[in-house]
């Protein structure tokens, strides 16, 4: 990267971050707006780009300014965003959103005091500005970091992930360092058949720092869970997740000095640090229709001509290459309903859940779908649904060419409320509920057309030989219109066997209330297991309500022995041993078989570790729950921890995990 332009990107932009905590307005600091001391036009003459507050009058305008600018900062509670916006971008926010009632102010303070800052950083020498760690934000990883954590999933993963070269960023294809353009696949490579794909693309704008961790963490989540969560297993069993980590990794290289930076670095286009072209105006489908511009230093400068930027080349030639086309060239033409497959592109900021068009004030023809699609992921993670093109257009769009061209389902995450999301939000909120809609998009990749409209199966519980599950038909995002929701009609189950393969045998669930007449139903059934073989089988449920729609599988473990449950151990309890190999090893005790407890109470016992370097975890797996949970702390070698855990009677089976190192456990257990 050329000294001058990190010098005055890091000028113009990382200064924003130091004035606006400064300078938020608010009734708790009793702070105001700066006021326009000097002409508009004179103010752009001195600055390139300025500090402009929006204040709006509702929410829905203020979501649909974020739709298009990308806010430094957003506070709709407050009424207001924050933007870094060149003249042409200002003028017309200001023109067109006068009749939204929105009011346009450039903050004179803070556009000053970048513009002094870069008076001074002009002089600084190249080396004494370093890129290489992301100050105040440990929560996210470096680019080399987000590289490594993937090589190392794939290491230690053989079966379940590969990391696949795709293509070279703007800087290697000029032999300017520079990376190239990689993709984590991840499934299970044991199992055959004809599996759907999930392809997700994150950080194709260098500053939006919590897109790829999201989805870095989303991957460790996968794998970590695999074996372990019936769902996450049958995932990564039957279908594919691919994830393009770092979309822009030259730019997001100059982000991680706490650059605002959009654009890739190709410095063939302006200067002075607004070099590049914006990635997601560069795409083939309707490049250059409107909602991008033509100005090489303008923050969405759509490139030279479509698909000019070797990182653009590099997703859509991916796209081509394991999607079929699905959709005629015909602006009407709509994808067949059960076309399998998605697309989803993870941005920041603005918390919206957006499809296509982007470029198209009209839906797409399969917009009815991807609304519903749309609104049932923003369940989870409040996000406002709605389509693409927003407040103002957009083109050569990301979602606009995976959906234009092949007839994918797309669909945008704007993440969060700011580019540099604070760890403690990232943390606490933004990926924990972004990751339950990730897990339900991967639900329904096999036909995200269909099933989105069907009832979700929720709760699933084994107790002896009967199964329950509760279908419910209403989990929808409705703050932007309402989904219509229909009564249950129809629950089954499958075992081993998903219900859209051959060979699937259904078994009826009825209903707990004696009949299907509301969109929320508690479903029940007697599993009949005397033909199973011994070990470990997977339960899968559907439901389907009064409209013909099936919702997506959830799953459950199902453990037989071949015979009835042992009875219980002596009052004093008993002890398993046993040896675990290294990082990521684990061990079911007692040997995968149930443990039966005839009554509710404590369960204790001691969980001892001792070998190299050891760091063990106990997890227990009843038959009334839904996941594993832990009930130990960490065990290093030659400690012990005390187990303690008030549960229900039933049938139990307990998990211990090897986080690092290798040895041997104990673990004793009183049952109830």
């Amino acid at each position: 990267m050329g000294g001058v332009r990190v010098r005055r990107w890091l000028a113009l932009m990382a200064l924003i971050v130091l004035v606006l905590a400064a300078c938020t307005p608010g009734e708790e600091d009793g702070a105001t707006p700066a006021t326009l001391s000097v002409q508009e036009q004179s103010t752009f003459t001195n600055n390139e780009i300025v500090v402009v507050r929006a204040y709006f009058e509702d929410e829905a305008t203020g979501r649909d300014i974020a739709t298009t600018f990308e806010p430094i900062e957003s506070d709709y509670a407050k009424g207001y965003v924050v933007l870094s916006l060149s003249a042409e971008e200002y003028t017309r926010l200001r023109a067109e959103g006068q009749d939204l009632g929105v009011r346009v102010e450039i903050d004179e303070a803070a556009t000053k005091e970048q513009s002094d800052l870069l008076n001074q950083l002009n002089s600084v020498q190249d080396d004494a500005i370093s890129l290489q760690s992301i100050p105040r934000f440990s929560c996210y990883r470096t680019v080399e970091e987000t590289f490594g954590t993937a090589r190392d999933i794939a290491a230690e993963y053989p079966d379940l992930a590969s990391w696949d070269d795709v293509g070279n960023s703007w800087d290697k294809t000029q032999s300017q360092g520079g990376y190239d353009i990689q993709v984590l696949k991840l499934t299970n490579k044991n199992t055959g058949g004809d599996k759907p794909k999930a392809f997700i693309t994150s950080a194709i704008h260098a500053r939006e720092y919590s897109t790829a961790e999201l989805m870095t963490r989303f991957a460790e989540y996968l794998v970590e869970n695999y074996g372990s969560d019936p769902d996450v297993t049958w995932i990564l069993d039957t279908s594919e997740v691919h994830l393009m980590l770092q979309t822009n990794p030259d730019g997001r290289k100059i982000a991680e000095g706490g650059v605002l930076w959009r654009k890739n670095t190709n410095d063939n286009y302006c200067s002075g640090g607004l070099e590049g072209a914006d990635l997601n105006r560069n795409f083939d489908f309707e490049w250059n229709t409107g909602g991008s511009s033509p100005d090489q230093c303008n923050q969405t400068y759509h490139g030279p001509s479509a698909a000019s930027e070797p990182e653009v080349q590099a997703v859509q030639n991916y796209m081509l290459d394991n999607f079929a086309d699905n959709r005629g060239s015909s602006p009407t033409a709509a994808a067949p309903a059960d076309t399998p497959g998605l697309y989803i592109d993870v941005h920041s900021s603005g918390k919206l859940m957006l499809w296509p068009w982007g470029g198209r004030e009209t839906p797409a023809p399969n917009g009815t779908a991807l609304q519903t699609l749309g609104r049932k992921l923003a369940y989870f993670n409040d996000h406002l649904p709605q389509q693409s093109v927003g407040l103002y257009p957009t083109s050569g769009t990301t979602n606009d060419f995976s959906y234009g061209e092949l007839g994918i389902a797309s669909l945008t995450f704007e993440l969060g409320t700011e580019f540099f999301e604070s760890c403690s939000y990232f943390e606490n909120t933004l990926f924990p509920d972004n990751l339950d809609s990730l897990l339900y998009a991967l639900k329904v990749t096999r036909a995200p057309y269909q099933l989105p409209a069907g009832p979700e199966a929720l709760g699933l519980e084994l107790s002896g030989d009967t199964i329950s599950a509760t279908l419910d038909d209403t989990r929808f995002n409705n703050s932007n219109g309402r989904e219509s929701t229909g009564t249950i009609a129809q629950a089954r189950y499958t075992i081993d066997t998903p219900p859209w393969e051959s060979g699937a045998n259904p078994q009826a669930m009825t209903s707990s209330d004696g009949g299907f007449d509301d969109p929320r139903e508690t479903v029940q059934a007697t599993i009949d297991t005397s033909g199973l073989d011994e070990g470990r089988h997977t339960v899968y449920v559907q439901g389907r309500d009064d409209d013909g729609n099936w919702g997506p599988v959830s799953a459950i473990f199902l453990n037989t022995d071949g015979s009835s449950p042992p009875p219980p151990p002596p009052s004093e309890g008993e002890t398993f041993t046993g040896n675990l190999s290294g990082t990521g090893e684990r061990a079911y005790e007692p040997d995968g078989s149930w443990y039966q407890s005839q009554s509710a109470g404590t369960h204790s016992g001691t969980l001892t570790g001792s070998g190299s370097n050891f760091d063990l975890y106990l997890y227990k797996w009843d038959s009334g729950a839904r996941s594993w949970e832990q009930v130990s702390r960490s065990v290093d070698s030659g400690s012990s921890e005390t187990i303690s855990y008030d549960g229900a009677a039933g049938y139990y089976i307990w998990l211990v995990y090897s986080r690092s190192g290798s040895g041997d456990y104990s673990l004793t257990l009183n049952r109830p």
